[in-house]
Parts: C-alpha cells; sequence; structure tokens
C-alpha cells in the first residue's frame, strides 16, 4: 500500500481487468480518466478528484499471455462509502481500451480501516503472547522491586570497618544499631535511614566510637542471641536504650508498625543490663539445682555383698535410676564450642564436627536428622536452635558425644549424650 497513494486512504476498489489484446499501462489509465469523464458530474470527476487528493494514486498490474491482457487496479479513495461505491460503479462501463474490447470487474472494495484493524488486533496478540510467556510482576511486585533498588542504593559503607548503614549516620543525632545487613535495609525499606549493622555478634570499633558520640539505640532480634548481643554491646559500649523484635521474629522480616511499637517501648542500656543479669541469675540456679544429678553416682561395693534384705524390697518405691556418664568437658572444648555457636547465631543452622573439630557439614536445622544418617564419625553437634527429643534420638543414633544448641528441652539424666546451652559455655 506505500506504492498507491501518499494520501490517507479509507477504501481501496479493487478490480479486476480482462483485455482482448496488447496494451500498456498508460493506455488503461487514460481510458479510465477518459470513458468516466462527465459521467458522474463535476463533484465526481477522477482528475479534479486526483488533483485535491480525495483519490489516490492508480496503481494498475497487468500481464500479457498469449496476446491477451489481464490484471489488476486498485485505486485508493478517500470518499465515503456511498461515493466511493459510485466510482467503483463506474469503472464497470469501460468496454474498450485503445483498439481493443476490455472487461472491468469490481470484486471489492477494501476498508483500509478495518485491515489495520485486523493488523492491530493480530500484532497485539503477538505482543501479548510474548508478554504471557515471561513472569508478569504484579503492581506491588513492580513497587518493592524498584523500593529495593533505591534501598540498595541508599545504603553504604560506615567507619574504618566498612560496617553496612543508612545514609543518615552523620546528621543524625540518634543511631539504630542492629546485627546485620539484611536489618538495616528492612529499616532503609520503612524510612530509618540511621541504622547501622555489627556484622556480627562481636562489636566493632566503630560502634563503640559511635557510642561516645551518638544517642545509640540497640535493635536486636527477639530470640536467644539477641540476649547475647545486648549483653556484649552493653559490656563495652556506651548504650542509651535497647529494644528488641517481636519473640520469634528478627528485625530484618518485622513490619513497620511492629518496628514503631519496638521502638515506643525501648528500656534504657542500664535496666537491660539488670533485666539480663536477673534472667541469668535465674537460670544459673536452676543449673545448679540439677546439676548434682549429672554426677554419676557409685554405690559403695559393701553395700551390694550383704545378705540381708536390700534397702528398697521393703518399700513399694521404684529403685533409683541409674545416673548416666557423660563425656567430660574441657575448657578447651567449651572455648571451641562457643566460637562455633555464636558463629551461627541467626544462622537457624547447625554444624556437625568430627573429633578433630573439622566441620562434616554445615546444614539448617530442618535438614539436621537426614544430615546425621549419612555421617558416621559425628563427635559433636552446634545449632542454633532448641535441642529437642527428636535431634536427640538422630543424635544418639549417630554416637554423637556432644550437643550444643541455644536451649535444651531435655534434662540432662534422660541422654547419654552431653547436652550443653549458652549458659553452659
Amino acid at each position: 500500500m506505500g506504492k498507491i497513494s501518499p494520501v490517507t486512504a479509507k477504501y481501496i476498489i479493487h478490480t479486476n481487468i480482462d483485455i482482448e489484446g496488447v496494451v500498456d499501462r498508460p493506455d488503461i489509465i487514460g481510458a479510465i480518466f477518459g470513458q468516466t469523464e462527465g459521467l458522474l458530474g463535476s463533484e465526481l470527476e477522477l482528475r479534479e478528484l486526483q488533483k485535491s487528493g480525495r483519490i489516490g494514486r492508480i496503481e494498475v498490474n497487468t500481464e500479457t499471455r498469449n496476446g491477451k491482457t489481464g490484471g489488476n487496479i486498485l485505486l485508493p479513495s478517500s470518499l465515503d462509502k456511498a461515493e466511493t461505491s459510485i466510482i467503483g460503479a463506474a469503472l464497470e462501463i469501460i468496454q474498450r481500451i485503445g483498439p481493443c474490447n476490455a472487461r472491468m470487474q469490481v470484486t471489492g472494495i477494501e476498508d483500509v480501516r478495518v485491515s489495520k484493524r485486523n493488523m492491530v488486533i493480530e500484532r497485539a496478540k503477538e505482543l501479548l503472547k510474548n508478554m504471557m510467556g515471561t513472569v508478569i510482576p504484579d503492581s506491588q511486585e513492580l513497587t518493592d522491586e524498584v523500593a529495593s533498588a533505591v534501598r540498595v542504593m541508599e545504603i553504604a559503607e560506615y567507619g574504618k570497618d566498612r560496617l553496612p548503614a543508612g545514609p543518615a549516620i552523620d546528621e543524625s543525632d540518634e543511631v539504630i544499631i542492629v546485627e546485620g545487613r539484611a536489618d538495616v535495609l528492612n529499616l532503609l525499606k520503612h524510612g530509618f535511614k540511621n541504622a547501622i549493622a555489627m556484622n556480627g555478634t562481636s562489636v566493632p570499633e566503630t560502634i563503640i566510637e559511635l557510642s561516645r558520640q551518638k544517642v545509640i539505640t540497640a535493635f536486636v532480634d527477639g530470640d536467644r542471641g539477641g540476649n547475647l548481643i545486648v549483653k556484649e554491646i552493653t559490656n563495652v559500649a556506651d548504650i542509651d536504650y535497647v529494644t528488641r523484635a517481636p519473640d520469634g521474629k528478627e528485625v530484618e522480616e518485622i513490619t513497620k508498625k511492629e518496628i514503631h511499637k519496638a521502638l515506643r517501648s525501648r528500656i534504657s542500656g542500664e535496666q537491660a543490663k539488670l533485666e539480663l543479669s536477673k534472667d541469668v541469675e535465674k537460670l544459673s540456679q536452676n543449673f545448679v539445682v540439677r546439676r548434682p544429678q549429672q554426677q554419676p553416682f557409685r554405690r559403695p561395693m559393701h553395700q551390694n555383698m550383704g545378705s540381708g534384705p536390700r534397702p528398697h524390697s521393703f518399700g513399694h518405691s521404684p529403685p533409683a535410676p541409674r545416673p548416666v556418664m557423660h563425656a567430660h568437658l574441657t575448657e578447651e572444648q567449651k572455648k571451641t564450642f562457643k566460637k562455633m555457636l555464636e558463629d551461627l547465631i541467626g544462622t537457624r543452622g547447625a554444624q556437625v564436627v568430627d573429633s578433630q573439630y573439622s566441620v562434616l557439614g554445615k546444614v539448617p536445622i530442618s535438614e539436621l536428622q537426614s544430615a546425621l544418617k549419612n555421617l558416621s564419625n559425628a563427635y559433636a553437634v552446634v545449632m542454633d536452635g532448641l535441642v529437642d527429643k527428636t535431634i536427640l534420638d538422630s543424635s544418639e543414633g549417630s554416637n554423637v558425644k556432644f550437643l550444643v544448641g541455644m536451649e535444651s528441652k531435655i534434662k540432662p539424666n534422660e541422654s547419654k549424650i552431653s547436652i550443653l546451652t549458652v549458659n553452659d559455655l
């Protein structure tokens, strides 16, 4: 259609032509203009319509075979439907071209707008199919992606320790200290640009320097690891306030409302130290009460050699349970296990080592059972989680000597494995 006419055509008249002889294209064009002249009145004169651009350039395609000429004519029109139909009908009155008899027949009038509309529909289908071939994110995903990109651009490295931090550390009077980079990103997402990460449980020198200059709030996870961080940071830095995420949650996963609620309920650093010391003292007392049950008890030989009845035979009470022998824990082992546990804090993972403390495997706690089944030389298991009966049974089946966790539901005399928690280390 690009060769037919530069005008904006609404319709195209398609006409077939059969000529009893050999003629050229100018003969056909001349016959069209000549034999329709004066036929339709001055308003539909083809020459005038073409000058005004209401009909376009007439395209003639012919082919000569066996002394006869055949082909088709395309006539673009910007007239209305009725006028275009009249022009089409007028073409069929042409019966001679040059010296030859001719026959013209209009095969149809094409609505260009319909053709364009169909082309648009087909192309739209193709584009939609291509779009459906890929994952189309919804509005929330688009928002999250853009916000995430902005947060990544905003996060910076602060101090000589190159700690992950928000962009407003220097200009803010108050600074929020969190555990890791993901915590800083979550706070950035919700508009808190004055957060900085410790990048572990040990307190970097940059944090200590900031605590001397700024009002510091330590924002820790709502688990046992959070207590360890509070204990460590309040001992070496000047912490003004302490707050925690809801129980069982981490700072990196809580919502904006939970962040605001936690910051509103923050307590002073001195009060946090006092509460922490009370909790440790209470746990220590409980541990001291249970400790005598862990000590191996041996009955003197002479008590078993007499011929008289044994003391418990007179009463109905059952015999005392046989004490369990546990592996001896050295100071070097205690330091090793403590360091391993600190490295796992916040990962929800478990680490299996052999008797030389070489790592045999590091897996999520949920996969610990299957991992132990495939290990024959496991010596100790260190995990960032709670020691329960399921984990104990798996460890006993693999002849593990030490089971180290954040907390334990197992009493010391219920297992042949030495179970250690944070308080024991």
